[in-house]
């Protein structure tokens, strides 16, 4: 099996890619959030999950090891298969799920795209309590409570959730120790403005 690939990236689309590792071209399954992470580079390195059918083997790639570790406990709940799980962690970051998990926010999760309220139950269900072995990516408890309870408050508001998560993503971008009351405050100048 394969679980780590680094190499040259050939050609790349929001949810695949093509890397070149020494003369290999190998195609692999990505998520949104993992294209938004490697658009700039020429060379990546990825972790893989390989998925064996009996007609089919599918690479799935994931930059940072968090989001593979989602992603295997993802395909561990009964009816969520690979490409679900992919769709799943291109329409919420890793933190952002994974607290939604924790604190059991059904309207989060449903707030995907094609995920509905059953699957949202089966989630938190299933991997409430199994979440909370997953390392965060770099960011810190408090940046991620205040990032995820900032989105959950425009959300509420009626913002589209990828719109929230942009542009939170921008105002701490621009300023990351921000207290959550000036983080939605900021946000929704932000929203206004546009």
């Amino acid at each position: 099996m394969i679980g780590y690939l680094k190499g040259k990236i050939i050609s790349s689309k929001p949810t695949q890619l093509i890397i070149d590792v020494l003369g290999v071209g190998y195609l692999v399954q990505i998520s949104i959030s993992t294209f938004e992470k490697i658009s700039q580079l020429n060379e990546v390195s990825l972790f893989i999950y390989t998925s064996v059918k009996e007609d089919s083997i599918t690479l799935f790639g994931f930059y940072e090891e968090s989001e593979k570790e989602m992603f295997k406990l993802l395909i561990s709940v009964n009816g969520i298969g690979p490409k679900s799980a992919q769709s799943i962690l291109s329409g919420i970051t890793v933190d952002s799920l994974k607290d939604a998990i924790e604190t059991g926010n059904i309207n989060r999760i449903v707030a995907i795209p094609g995920i509905g309220r059953k699957t949202a139950e089966r989630l938190i269900i299933e991997l409430r309590g199994k979440v909370d072995e997953i390392i965060s990516g770099s960011e810190t408890n408090t940046e991620v409570s205040s990032r995820t309870e900032a989105i959950s408050a425009l959300t509420t508001l009626g913002y589209n959730i990828k719109i929230a998560e942009k542009i939170i993503k921008e105002v701490l971008a621009g300023n990351p120790n921000l207290g959550l009351e000036d983080l939605i405050r900021q946000s929704l100048m932000s929203l206004n403005k546009s």
